[in-house]
Order: structure tokens, then C-alpha cells, then sequence
């Protein structure tokens, strides 16, 4: 039986207006779009979700709407990640407020760190104390500056309440570790937070992945997951260079949301814009990202896969 937490968690954008806003039509719109085409569960304000640069209120807002409308059919997680303790138990008391479950936590950021593998275990220590509801490990040192080891990692699962470990560090031999540990822990959640891990990664048991752009391609997403689930190494290879080729979208643009938002703006449910100041894709992105997408659908198709 599939843990708690698992399957495709796609870390979804954050459609904004004009005045940069949540949009709360197509946002909406996204989220119905993911889970009625098989999306496990959703995690919103992450960093895909451009969280910190949206206003606390309209970061708040997101979350809400995502409760709202899937949070009685799919886990819905949502980052409460921020500078201090403190910060991260405020952001957790207005998220129990709505009715959230499910807490993603980093270690804190822009901060100078002595000793920052036992700071991050004390700032989970801290929290625990102050939630009953699910916490989440978060490991993404690209935009922490700290990498949490495999050791400090398994610490932090042994806090109550801590129930799932995100890896986006991209240490494979690190994620390795921490799945021998908890990959039979029916109580423990291991997700691979790479996409490009992540074949490895379900092969040898890990509960789930975090892709950015598997609302484009959901039924693909959730195939490659239920053929590295399986132990299906043949069909998990051939799902896994497409998987690689959806991933190259990212880097199409300037900047990995401007690419990721224009992707997603094809299914016709939200705007491509981002948030200030990040650069928009230019006219000659954006063509590329549409012949790319092109391409990603007839080797979708070519492996038997129908798209809703």
C-alpha cells in the first residue's frame, strides 16, 4: 500500500494578474487540471510557486485556494520555509487556520550559519512543539546554502510530527542513504526532489517525486511513476528520456519560471507572466518551448500514452 505522501507532488506555479496577484481563476483551474488527470498530490508555495516573491497575504491567498479546491481529494502541501523559527511557527498557525495539514520546511535562509546541521535539527525541534500537523524535511542547498546531510537528515525524521524527507540537493548517494533507512518505514516519506534522479530513484523504492512541469504532461508524470514503481525497468527507461526532455524545457528561457510559466500557459488555463524582477521569455523562447512541447507530445503518443 502507497505511504501518505506519494506518487507525482508537482510543485505548481503561481498564476498572478497584472498587479501580481493570484489569479484565482486559473490557478483553480491548474489545480482541477492536475488532480483530475491523476496528479498524487500538490505542493504549493514552493519555489516553483515563487512563494517569497509573492506578498505574505496573496503567498497565504495561494495556499488557501489550494486547500480549497483539491485539499478533500489530494494531500496539498504547502511551503511555510522563511528566515527564522519564529517565522516558520507564524506561517504554520495561519496555515492550521485554514485548514493545511502538511508543512514544508528548509533550513533557514539568509542568515550566517556557525553550525548549521545542528541549527536546522534545533529549528525542527523548536517547531515540532509548536504543531501536530505533518512537517516536512526540505533539502534544497541551491537556494538555502545549506546542504543537509543524510545523517543530519535521519535525525530530523526521528522529531515527531516530521513524517516525509524532500531531496532537492541532488546527492545521489545521499538520497541512497536516507532510502535504505526509511524506504520499509510505513510512518516515513522519501521523495526525490531532481526529476532527473528520479528513474534511479522509484526503481529502488523511493515513495514519490516533485516535478516542476508535470502539470504539462500529468499522464506522462504519473506513468513513469507507476513503471518505476512497479519495477518496470524497460518502460521506465524509455518514459525517462522523455522525462529528460520535458525537463530541458527549464532551460529554454533566461530564467527557469519565465520557461516553466510560458510551458504551462499553453494548456490555456493561466498567464505566462511572472513576478518582478524576473525576466520574461522572449518571442524566440517562447516559439522554441512550443516546438519543444510539440515534440514531448508525439513521443507521448509513440509510447502509448493518452493524453485526457
Amino acid at each position: 500500500m502507497p505511504k501518505k505522501y506519494h506518487g507525482v507532488i508537482p510543485p505548481v506555479i503561481t498564476p498572478v494578474d497584472e498587479q501580481e496577484n493570484v489569479d484565482e481563476q486559473g490557478f483553480r483551474a491548474l489545480l482541477r487540471h492536475c488532480v483530475d488527470r491523476g496528479i498524487h498530490g500538490i505542493f504549493v508555495a514552493g519555489t516553483n510557486g515563487e512563494s517569497l516573491a509573492l506578498t505574505q497575504s496573496e503567498r497565504d491567498r495561494a495556499i488557501k485556494i489550494a486547500i480549497d479546491e483539491v485539499g478533500k481529494q489530494v494531500p496539498v502541501m504547502a511551503g511555510v520555509m522563511d528566515s527564522s523559527t519564529r517565522r516558520v511557527v507564524e506561517n504554520i498557525k495561519r496555515f492550521e487556520q485554514m485548514g493545511g495539514t502538511c508543512a514544508v520546511i528548509t533550513p533557514v535562509f539568509y542568515a550566517r550559519h556557525s553550525l548549521p546541521q545542528e541549527e536546522t535539527i534545533r529549528h525542527f525541534e523548536d517547531i515540532s512543539r509548536e504543531t501536530n500537523i505533518d512537517l516536512v524535511v526540505y533539502n534544497i542547498p541551491l537556494f538555502t546554502s545549506t546542504k543537509l546531510s543524510a545523517a543530519t537528515i535521519c535525525k530530523i525524521a526521528n522529531i515527531d510530527n516530521v513524517v516525509a524527507i524532500k531531496d532537492s540537493s541532488g546527492d545521489f548517494i545521499d538520497f541512497q542513504k536516507i532510502l535504505r533507512v526509511y524506504k520499509s518505514d510505513p510512518a516515513m516519506c522519501v521523495l526525490q526532489g531532481l526529476t532527473v534522479n528520479t528513474a534511479a530513484s522509484l526503481l529502488m523504492g523511493a515513495d514519490g517525486y516533485v516535478p516542476s512541469i508535470a502539470p504539462l504532461f500529468p499522464e506522462l508524470f504519473v506513468a513513469y511513476y507507476d513503471a518505476g514503481r512497479s519495477g518496470d525497468i524497460e518502460r521506465t527507461m524509455l518514459l525517462h528520456e522523455i522525462i529528460l526532455d520535458t525537463s530541458d524545457i527549464l532551460g529554454m528561457a533566461k530564467d527557469a519560471f519565465a520557461a516553466n510559466k510560458f510551458a504551462i500557459s499553453l494548456l490555456g488555463l493561466t498567464d505566462k507572466r511572472v513576478i518582478r524582477p524576473v525576466t520574461a521569455a522572449t518571442p524566440g523562447e517562447e516559439n522554441a518551448i512550443r516546438a519543444k512541447v510539440d515534440e514531448i507530445r508525439k513521443k507521448i503518443r509513440d509510447a502509448g500514452i493518452k493524453e485526457g
